[in-house]
């Protein structure tokens, strides 16, 4: 799913997503793909950043996996199903990245500390070495201050939004991508 990155491709903004209330409505270990449910304008504020020329990159901690509630196969196919489910509306995300360690989990593989787990950088780092990204024009967007620190930590500007039913996912990447968008010139002011 994740290509190499392409040698001499141009560099280009990216916005990093929090999955869990920024995305879909955080039940707790969200992972059945028929427990999918999209915060209110998140399908079409990808859908936005997709027609803005925004790479759309999640990155989602998924501890779940080290507590032994769902396994890795079920995070791929709850992320399969959220990408059907947003190419229904328009839209498209270019990548997930997920961690399934957390250092209190029970499945021995994953109980451990892991340097892509939020608020390490990790997840984001990874994508920039895999995709084209340039991070001065970068973007997360999440609900929690761990989200906000990995942003700091790899280079990137983060927003912070209210989760779940209250994340108005759209206005921000609204308001992000009218304050990083140069104006155009009109055609009257150009002649």
């Amino acid at each position: 799913m994740i290509p190499p990155r392409p040698d001499g491709a141009p560099l280009r903004p990216a916005v990093f997503l929090d999955r869990d209330g920024v995305i879909n409505m955080d039940d707790g270990y969200t992972f059945r793909p028929a427990d999918l449910r999209f915060t209110p304008t998140a399908p079409a504020a990808i859908r936005r950043l997709n027609d803005a020329g925004r790479l759309v990159i999640v990155v989602t901690n998924q501890s779940g996996v080290a507590r032994g509630l769902y396994d890795v196969a079920d995070v791929d196919a709850f992320h399969r199903h959220m990408a059907e489910r947003l190419a229904a509306d328009g839209a498209r995300v270019d990548a997930f990245y997920h961690c399934p360690f957390h250092p209190d989990g029970q499945v021995p593989a994953f109980a451990r500390e892991h340097e892509d787990r939020k608020p390490a950088p990790g997840m984001l780092l990874r994508a920039m070495r895999e995709w084209p990204i340039d991070p001065a024009r970068s973007l997360m967007i999440g609900d929690k201050a761990s989200d906000m620190e990995a942003a700091d930590r790899a280079g990137v500007a983060g927003l912070r939004v209210r989760p779940n039913a209250d994340c108005d996912l759209l206005a921000t990447v609204d308001g992000w991508l009218a304050a990083s968008t140069p104006p155009t010139a009109s055609l009257a002011s150009s002649i």
